[in-house]
């Protein structure tokens, strides 16, 4: 039997991001074992996946080094027949490298590409579109299957739909106001403007991580609406996605909440602050939007993942961006 691992250990969205990989390769080899190793936190994303047979979760808690060399031992003793690596940095480049796998499979950027069998360069622009991150991600792949595109999916459990089940009696927009990076995210006062301009016949969710339950009640309270309610800390991953799919619109940062939207077909809004679209990062529903700044800002993008504060203290990519923009992707009710 063909064994495959993929591996990416980095945030939230990028393992949704590689999920086309999944896919792609379950429908060329669909008798393969298909792996995946990921950073532990990330784990119950591909909770129940179908295609998946192992979810193999890297502990850095456990001692980053000594972590790394278990995992090491672990995946030379499954003998993989492939390994691709979507990660640019030196510790899955040295896991890929001594992985034992008959083809070695990553990005020439990763430090260890030049113990990889087959290393493909990554392109990334600001100035120009850049290809999307999966279909950099299935470039991996290309020269053993094809060039076809597969878009990310996520496959919340029945549980998961049961949970959030209460919360669709109604129509409803979902808003995930939390980033990361502070320049990713849309101001927590700019949240409650646009929310206060909405029509009363929709129910507000407010989606978030547990620590980032104070700024959702934060947004819930001072928008001064009655339906409105935070069920930041209270939703899996996949509940957030069961959610998700069902409403009207989804608005979003540049964040893993839109990767979720994206691999559940949802609608979703996309808000750019520091960051830009040509990155390659955008949303995949077949109803997007994407909304930024209409100005050309010199400052802009000033960086690829954003600061923990704005490099020039006025951050106008986010307080130039006006309701009346966010509020157009509602359409007619």
């Amino acid at each position: 039997m063909q064994k495959f691992l993929i591996i990416q250990t980095a945030f939230i969205g990028d393992v949704v991001l590689a999920t086309p990989l999944i896919e792609k390769l379950h429908a060329f080899f669909p008798d393969a074992q298909i792996d995946f190793l990921l950073r532990k936190g990330n784990e119950s994303l591909l909770q129940g996946h179908p295609y998946l047979n192992k979810v193999l979760i890297w502990n850095k808690k456990e001692g980053k080094y000594r972590s790394l060399w278990n995992l090491l031992k672990l995946i030379r003793k499954h003998k993989y027949y492939k390994l691709i690596n979507l990660q640019r940095f030196g510790a899955t480049g040295f896991l890929t490298a001594f992985s034992g796998a008959k083809e070695k499979i990553g990005f020439d950027k990763n430090p260890f590409s030049f113990m990889f069998d087959v290393a493909v360069k990554h392109a990334m622009k600001s100035d120009v579109q850049s290809p999307h991150e999966t279909v950099r991600n299935l470039s991996l792949i290309e020269h053993f299957t094809d060039n076809s595109i597969y878009k990310p999916k996520l496959f919340p459990l029945p549980h998961d739909y049961n949970t959030v089940e209460e919360y669709k009696q109604w129509p409803y927009i979902c808003i995930a106001p939390a980033s990361v990076w502070f320049t990713k995210q849309y101001p927590k006062d700019k949240w409650v403007s646009f929310i206060q301009t909405l029509p009363g016949a929709l129910m507000v969710y407010l989606l978030g991580a547990p620590s980032e339950k104070q700024l959702c009640a934060d947004i819930m309270h001072a928008s001064g609406r009655h339906d409105i309610k935070s069920l930041a800390g209270e939703l899996t991953f996949l509940q957030s996605a069961a959610l998700m799919r069902d409403a009207t619109m989804n608005y979003v940062n540049d964040s893993a909440p839109m990767h979720f939207a994206s691999a559940m077909n949802a609608p979703v809004t996309a808000v750019y602050c520091s960051t830009v679209p040509a990155f390659g990062y955008g949303p995949l529903s077949d109803k997007r939007y994407i909304v930024e700044v209409k100005e050309n800002l010199d400052c802009r993008p000033c960086g690829l993942h954003g600061y923990k504060a704005c490099p020039l203290q006025h951050f106008n990519c986010a307080y130039h961006i006006s309701d009346q923009q966010l509020l157009e992707t509602l359409g007619e009710l």
